[in-house]
């Protein structure tokens, strides 16, 4: 599994709030059986304005989405679907949501 790749969400209960899953977890841990995930969401499902730090847009298949990264969470790899798009381009801003997760800045 390539880090920044996005898979369709295949949960009935979330797959409408969150239609995809971007995988954020390096390569080096692919033999793990999770993995860590951060759920997209439609801009246009979104109240107001995301904190574009914490939360940057993102495009897939021409659409806008909302990364949640608030929301990253681990799960097993067999609940993910499949992979839609690559998300390596955005890499700069992924990586700076999930700083401001952890450390604030």
């Amino acid at each position: 599994m390539a880090q920044f790749a996005v898979y369709k969400n295949k949960n009935p209960t979330t797959r409408n709030t969150y239609p995809f899953l971007v995988d954020i977890q390096s390569n080096l841990l692919d033999d793990l059986r999770t993995t860590v995930v951060i759920p997209l969401s439609p801009l246009s499902a979104i109240g107001g304005e995301p904190i574009s730090r914490l939360c940057p847009i993102v495009e897939i298949q021409d659409k806008k989405y909302v990364v949640l990264t608030q929301q990253l969470a681990g799960v097993d790899r067999k609940i993910l679907g499949p992979k839609i798009a690559d998300l390596t381009k955005y890499r700069s801003d992924l990586i700076a949501a999930i700083d401001f997760v952890i450390s604030g800045i």
